[in-house]
């Protein structure tokens, strides 16, 4: 089901914020996340892009399971907006067009859309669920003009708080490996070290290998400089990386199904992670 929803996404196109796929996309995700989620609702703001001068209108897209009466809450998000030029090709006119994003964009919103619908009515009630699909993730070109949607919702943070949040971001390759990310271990390391060692438990330690990968800058740092501590699951080990090679081909059921099942566990367990003792 997950990859079906991957599929979904990229058969609307490039999904870049000003784009008729983009519009398309924000709805198509807000109305299946009502399927199973209550509250959803949209994060609107905007931002004047350096490449056209212009104003561009984004949206995070939120959604909740259990969320206003449980005693633990944790935030679960993943970028929906996909790169408007296809930066890492080598060659100019390629360079210049948009990508379809099967990995970096369409996998992590796939996984919590299947993950919302398999928990709906088996949450435990003790535990809350924030789902977040954030715009401008990658809009770029350069940083500054990138987790623009993280950004918002870490100065707009919903109350009541979470206590921590995950983020999945590139989960869908065939090879998937999802070593530690060092800027989620430098802010949350108990939320890691606990994670690591679930993943172990649950048979997916050669998935998510409890060893150092890279430091990388995501949607996880707005989050992190705000308070809320976040991790970056992210397998950033991808060839196809902001080429128009990003489609449905390169990728995996099997790996989203493997990512899945880790934060599926993670929110059944019977004593559930606590950031704040």
């Amino acid at each position: 089901m997950a990859f079906k929803a991957l599929v979904a996404q990229t058969d609307l196109g490039p999904r870049y914020p000003g784009s008729e796929a983009h519009l398309k996309t924000r709805d198509w995700i807000a109305e299946e996340m009502k399927k199973h989620c209550t509250n959803v609702r949209f994060q609107e703001f905007t931002h004047r892009w350096s490449k056209t001068g212009e104003k561009v209108k984004m949206w995070n897209v939120l959604g909740e399971q259990n969320y206003d009466e449980a005693e633990v809450r944790l935030v679960l998000l993943a970028h929906w907006d996909t790169r408007p030029s296809a930066d890492m090709e080598s060659d100019t006119e390629k360079a210049s067009k948009p990508i379809v994003g099967a990995n970096d964009g369409a996998s992590g919103v796939a996984v919590l859309l299947e993950l919302m619908r398999v928990m709906k009515d088996r949450l435990p009630k003790n535990v809350g669920v924030l789902y977040l699909m954030t715009d401008g993730e990658d809009l770029g070109p350069s940083l500054d003009e990138m987790f623009l949607g993280a950004r918002h919702f870490a100065e707009n943070q919903p109350k009541p708080r979470a206590e921590y949040a995950i983020l999945l971001d590139m989960i869908g390759d065939k090879d998937l490996r999802v070593p530690i990310e060092r800027n989620s271990y430098y802010y949350a390391k108990p939320l890691v070290d606990a994670l690591y060692k679930h993943a172990g438990t649950v048979g997916l330690a050669k998935t998510f290998p409890n060893e150092f990968g890279s430091w990388i800058s995501d949607d996880h740092l707005p989050l992190n400089e705000a308070g809320l501590p976040t991790i970056d699951l992210i397998d950033f080990t991808y060839p196809s990386w902001h080429t128009l090679e990003d489609t449905p081909d390169k990728c995996s059921a099997e790996s989203l199904g493997k990512v899945g099942k880790l934060l599926e566990t993670w929110l059944l367990q019977e004593k559930p992670f606590r950031m704040r003792s």
